[in-house]
């Protein structure tokens, strides 16, 4: 009676690792399927919609096919989705390219009428932020990478910036700030909030230092000219 119901206890286990197996490989389905429909999407997305969220598209993408990818490690059959997966990759990498020429094409046509348009370029690849300052595409999910690229980028750049570039870098500093002001309420959380807050205080510190020693050079060259 006991081997009868030990037995019977390990073919329950078995059924129920089964299934759970069944239900795990039919929810990685699911997770490539919802990651292919969303590459397709964006196809129809309108390109001026697109191009001014490209950021915000970017970070989503990436989430969704890290999940896919996951994904296949509870696959039995991995050829399928795998293939899947390799050819959404394709479209969106097709896509991208298109959008950033045509984004590059529109940045050096604004050039000329557009001063700025070479800084805000330079701290926020991808030509989106333009003239108007504009950060609706910024929001609690990327924000501090925002801030933390905004950063790297100024870091990487000062030393070619002029004392106009400055006045460009601050102006776009203070309205990422606004914008901040706005993504704290819709629920930013504290660990990113000091995150954010440590970049601000180490990024004030140096610029200051920054846009008086290139005030400095400036006024330097211009004695130097005067000779």
């Amino acid at each position: 009676m006991k081997t009868r119901n030990a037995l019977l206890g390990l073919s329950l286990l078995v059924l129920g690792f089964t299934s759970c197996k069944s239900d795990e490989e039919r929810q990685s389905e699911k997770t490539v399927d919802s990651y292919t429909k969303y590459v397709d999407s964006l196809g129809g997305v309108a390109a001026a919609d697109a191009k001014s969220n490209w950021e915000a598209i970017e970070a989503e993408y990436n989430q969704k096919t890290a999940d896919a990818e996951a994904a296949l490690a509870n696959m039995k059959d991995k050829t399928n989705a795998e293939e899947r997966i390799n050819t959404s990759k394709a479209k969106y990498e097709e896509m991208k390219a298109k959008y950033q020429s045509e984004m590059e094409q529109e940045m050096n046509a604004s050039d000329s009428n557009d001063p700025g348009a070479r800084v805000r370029t330079t701290l926020f690849p991808g030509g989106s932020v333009g003239a108007d300052m504009n950060f609706d595409w910024v929001n609690k999910d990327n924000i501090l990478k925002v801030y933390n690229d905004f950063n790297n980028a100024y870091d990487a750049n000062k030393d070619n910036f002029s004392r106009e570039d400055f006045d460009e870098v601050k102006k776009a500093w203070e309205a990422l700030d606004a914008r901040k002001n706005t993504v704290e309420k819709e629920g930013l959380s504290s660990a990113d909030n000091l995150k954010i807050a440590e970049l601000k205080l180490k990024w004030s510190s140096q610029f200051k230092i920054d846009r008086m020693k290139a005030k400095g050079d400036e006024n330097q060259d211009a004695k130097d000219e005067a000779k």
